[in-house]
Order: structure tokens, then C-alpha cells, then sequence
């Protein structure tokens, strides 16, 4: 059921899930205490400038410990009086590695030692070198630029504010200027994050149909009702960085997309989707414009539809969130409160923008189809997709509780579908259809039925439930662990499961390695789970770790979006023997 599962929501999701990732379970609010305390990028990375005896010019960066810095965003420049001398570069082997930004790219931890060779030496200079790097724990730092000062006829050597202003000491800008860059940075990559938002499998129907409205709207109504649902939008995400300050403060750990390890939650929000399906079928009509399809508020027609349908996007936006989103998140929660709730508006301007866009540009309408009939046809095909996430949230509500707990809340889906066929009929009828409604709702909320839900704890294919004690003994007896943080709700861990990890040939991999494969299952709260994200600096999942046999090395953090070869990679970094059949 799980791997058909994960087969249909990559089939609505299309080429955009691979792009999704999803958060939950930590929280990105913690104490103090519990916080990820990120260096400051001049800690992180410390350069130092050296001339040697032929004139060539040294460049050593001590890297702190889990940091690392990209070999392909280096960039050096020597100039005097204006004028550009060639240097040829000398890379010290880098080590490889899948990155979620950029690829397969070239990196270096601990230390990166640089050979610059002028192709002339003149008397003074300006040394101008780029670099980026990044933190294990998911945050990216902005470019750095930095300049120094080299006298080659005296040997000296002292970091300049910029070409021709040399500074005794210091960096190249102040702090003050490189907190605002930092922060110019951070709200740019949550902008586009929550700009990618708007592919998701659950929102973008939603988005469809606002978009539709707009094809018999005057352009007053377009650019008014674009505004309002921006407003829904933004005012959400600012609402729920507050909501988990204040739980925070509370002391409750809790993050981004927590609601979803609540059953009442999920099941909830299935029969939402599928009362918007019935809808777009034409079963039932709430209100009187359909474009604003959403819950009993986000039907409604006029400035609070738009206003409730952006609220109801940010609500089904929580299962995941973009790969650019986790950069910034990952910044937020090291910062005050009001930062924090600014880079929360940025993603929620991001999600906004597309349709902002759509109500302002003629050029972008003009791309879309001219109004017809097809509108009609796709309204109802575009309740198809919402079907298949009500099916996938009851399935979640299974695993989180038991068979009876999701049969129950089918059989008050079922009641729920009674009850809107109901409506339409009449004064009478619509007495029937809270009876109904209210029956939806006690039998969806019954938990009695099952004690637990199972999550992914049924493993099979050579899987075994995580433990911290398990981790250790496994170590200890010189055995290389494999820990795959998920949930039943989580769609990117879905989309790795199904494309990477439980295929056979990894299942015959990670067997042919020695190693041991651990799940540790989000799908319901757990304080240990919520320990160990903590640990390793994550606001959520999926989170993947391989540990060497060796109990004192430290496990390699793997990228959120997986790929075959990465965790072959990772396979053979920690194995201690080599596989007695070739993988291919």
C-alpha cells in the first residue's frame, strides 16, 4: 500500500514533487539550548593570505568541523592600477558530493588550500577572492567576497576594504553590512521557496482555479481579488511563525507541518478535499462562485472567498516545503522572533506572487487558453487530483492509528458525501444533511478503535525500527548504520522510498555493504525522533544519516532529494568490505 501510494502522489505531482521537501516534527522555535548555533561565516571559514618566495600566493581556509566550501564558487582576481593580472589556480583533490543546489559538485571540509601563480609580479596589488560554503545542518551562507592587499616587494600582506583601500584590520565589510546581506539572502531563497510552493500536488488545483476566475473578471476585480488572496496568504505564514513562537515559549517541540502528526488533523483535512472534489464534480455548490473553491469560508464569493482560499493554500502547503525553503528555515530559527516571522512573509509573498503575477501581466494571461468550455471540463477533471489526496490522507490517518480508526473515518467520508447530495434538495433535506455532516464528524473522530497506529514500523526488505541504543550496538559490534528519518505524510521521503531507497537493487546494496538499515518513523509525535533531529540541526524530515562502523566518527548527512548514486556513495565511505556482487 505505501509503495502504491507513493506511485500515485508522484503521478500528481508530476516532475514538481522531486522539488518538494518535506518538514515537520523538530522544532524550529527550541530553546536556547536547543537551537543550531550557526558560526558566523568569518568563524566558519578563516582565511589567510600567504606570499611565498616566487611570488605565488597562498590561500588557506581553516573550515570549521560539518562546514564545508564549494571548489566551483571560488573565484580569485589580482588587479593594480586598474589592470586585470591572470593567475593560474592550483585545487588541491576535493571531495564529491550530490548537493541539492548544485549538483554533483566538489567540496572541501576541514582545510582548503589554494596556489595562486601571477602570470607577472607587480610591485603592489589587489587580491580579490569569492567564496561560498555551507553548514551540514542545512545552512547556506551568501557569497563572500574578500580583499587584500599585497605589497610584493616588501612581502607584506593586510585585508583591504576593497581595490586600492587597504585596512589595517578587519574584514571586508562590518558586520552591521553583512548581517543585511545575509538577511537580503535568506529572504530571497524563501521567496522563491514559497514561489515553488505553488506546484504542489494539493495546492496547485487551488491555484488553477483562482486563475480560472480571473478569465471573466474585470481587471479592477483581477488586480483586487489577487491582493486579497495575497493578504490570505501572507497573513497565514505570519500566523503560524507566531503560533509556533508561542509553543515554543510553552515548551512544546513542535515545527513546520506538525499538524499533520495529529489524526483528527489529517482526517479533517480529507474530508475537506473531498467536499472541494464533490464540488468541482458538480455534486453540490457552495455559494455562488466555484472559482473559489476552498472550505465553507474559501467558497464564499466576493473579497473573503479570495482572502480564505490563500489561507487554505498555506494550509495545504504544509506537508512540504521547497528545497530553497530549507536554507531559510534554517536561518530563521537562529534568529529574534522578528526576523524569524519576516522570512515567513517572504515565503508567503513567494507562494502569492505567481498569482499576483496572472493579475496584473496581460502577457502572462495571454499564455493561458481563451475561455470555453474546456474551463468546465477542467474544473471537474481538477477534482481528481484532490480525490486522490483525500485517499492519501486517510491512508496517513490509518497508519498513524489502525484499520479501524481509517474504515471509520471512510464510513464518515461516506456520510459526509450523503449529506452534500442531500443540499440541493431543499429546507428539509438540508435538515438531513446536518445530521449527516455531524455524523462525518463523531465518526472521524473516534480513536478508540485502534491503541497505535503502525507508521512505517511493519518494515520488511532487511529494515529494522531506530533506536539510539540500536545504533550503538550495531557500531559497537563494527557494523556501518543506515538512518532514514520518515513519515507516512512526508511526499519527498514517499518520492525517495519509491525511486531510490526500497528499490531492489539498493535493497541488495545496502545488504552486499553490511550495512543496517534503521527507520525512524515521524509519521506520530516522538520525543526521541524530536531528540535527534535536534541533534543534527534539522527543523525536519526527511533527514538521512550514515553512520561508520567506528562509534567515534561522525555520520555523513545526506541530501533531503536522494539520488542512486549518492547513497552508493555514502555506502562505500562507511562499508569496512567490499560488496561480493558488482551493483550496477
Amino acid at each position: 500500500m505505501r509503495a502504491l501510494l507513493a506511485s500515485l502522489l508522484l503521478i500528481i505531482a508530476g516532475a514538481a514533487s522531486a522539488q518538494l521537501t518535506a518538514t515537520a516534527g523538530a522544532n524550529p522555535f527550541g530553546t536556547a539550548a536547543q537551537q543550531p548555533q550557526f558560526l558566523p561565516v568569518e568563524e566558519a571559514y578563516q582565511l589567510e593570505i600567504e606570499l611565498r618566495d616566487n611570488g605565488s600566493l597562498r590561500a588557506y581556509w581553516q573550515i570549521a568541523d560539518d562546514y564545508y566550501l564549494y571548489q566551483h564558487r571560488f573565484n580569485f582576481t589580482l588587479e593594480t592600477r586598474g589592470e586585470s593580472i591572470p593567475l593560474s589556480v592550483d585545487y588541491p583533490p576535493a571531495l564529491e558530493r550530490e548537493d541539492e543546489y548544485f549538483g554533483l559538485v566538489q567540496v572541501y571540509y576541514e582545510q582548503a588550500d589554494i596556489l595562486l601563480t601571477p602570470q607577472r609580479i607587480p610591485e603592489r596589488a589587489t587580491l580579490k577572492v569569492g567564496s561560498q560554503g555551507c553548514a551540514d545542518a542545512g545552512l547556506c551562507y551568501p557569497p563572500q567576497t574578500q580583499y587584500f592587499a599585497v605589497d610584493f616587494t616588501t612581502g607584506s600582506i593586510s585585508p583591504s576594504a576593497g581595490p586600492g583601500s587597504p585596512a589595517a584590520s578587519g574584514a571586508a565589510t562590518s558586520d552591521a553590512e553583512t548581517g543585511m546581506v545575509t538577511l537580503a539572502y535568506m529572504l530571497l531563497l524563501a521567496f522563491a521557496g514559497g514561489a515553488i510552493l505553488n506546484l504542489m500536488p494539493c495546492v496547485f488545483p487551488i491555484l488553477s482555479l483562482k486563475v480560472l476566475s480571473f478569465a471573466r473578471s474585470s481587471e479592477h476585480d483581477r488586480h483586487l481579488h489577487s491582493w486579497v488572496y495575497s493578504a490570505g496568504v501572507v497573513t497565514s505564514f505570519v500566523l503560524v511563525a507566531a503560533l509556533l513562537i508561542t509553543l515554543q515559549q510553552a515548551g512544546q517541540a513542535v515545527g513546520w507541518g506538525f499538524q499533520l502528526q495529529s489524526p483528527g488533523f489529517v482526517i479533517a483535512l480529507a474530508y475537506l478535499f473531498l467536499a472541494m472534489g464533490l464540488s468541482l464534480s458538480g455534486l453540490v455548490e457552495f455559494g455562488g462562485n466555484i472559482m473559489n473553491t476552498g472550505s465553507a469560508l474559501a467558497n464564499r464569493g466576493g473579497l473573503s472567498g479570495s482572502f480564505f482560499t490563500g489561507v487554505l493554500a498555506v494550509v495545504v502547503a504544509s506537508p512540504c516545503t521547497a528545497p530553497l525553503m530549507g536554507t531559510a528555515l534554517g536561518f530563521a530559527i537562529t534568529q529574534p522572533p522578528a526576523v524569524a516571522l519576516l522570512v515567513f512573509a517572504a515565503l508567503g509573498a513567494g507562494m502569492a506572487a505567481p498569482l499576483l503575477l496572472l493579475g496584473y501581466s496581460g502577457a502572462a494571461r495571454r499564455l493561458l487558453p481563451r475561455p470555453g468550455a474546456w474551463m468546465e471540463t477542467l474544473k471537474q477533471l481538477l477534482a481528481f487530483p484532490l480525490y486522490g489526496t483525500a485517499i492519501w490522507l486517510l491512508w496517513v490517518a490509518g497508519r498513524q492509528t489502525g484499520v479501524n480508526t481509517m474504515t471509520a473515518a471512510l464510513a464518515g467520508a461516506l456520510a459526509l458525501a450523503l449529506g452534500l447530495w442531500l443540499w440541493r434538495y431543499g429546507k428539509w433535506s438540508r435538515l438531513a444533511t446536518v445530521a449527516c455532516v455531524a455524523a462525518a464528524v463523531s465518526l472521524g473522530s473516534w480513536r478508540s478503535l485502534d491503541e497505535n497506529g503502525s507508521g512505517v514500523a511493519q518494515l520488511g526488505g532487511g529494515r529494522m525500527p531506530w533506536s539510539e541504543q540500536a545504533v550503538a550496538d550495531l557500531r559497537a559490534a563494527g557494523t556501518p548504520v543506515f538512518v532514514d528519518v520518515t513519515a507516512d505524510w512526508c511526499i519527498t521521503c514517499l518520492a525517495n522510498e519509491s525511486a531510490v531507497l526500497l528499490t531492489e537493487d539498493m535493497t541488495a546494496a545496502f545488504e552486499e555493504y553490511g550495512v543496517v538499515y534503521l527507520v525512524a518513523d515521524w509519521t506520530n509525535y516522538d520525543a526521541d525522533i524530536a531528540a535527534l533531529l535536534r541533534q543534527h540541526r534539522r527543523t525536519g524530515i526527511p533527514l538521512y544519516l550514515m553512520y561508520p562502523a567506528d562509534p567515534a566518527a561522525q555520520p555523513l548527512l545526506l541530501p533531503q532529494i536522494l539520488t542512486r548514486n549518492t547513497v552508493l556513495d555514502a555506502l562505500r565511505a562507511v562499508s569496512n568490505r567490499e560488496p561480493e556482487l558488482a551493483v550496477n
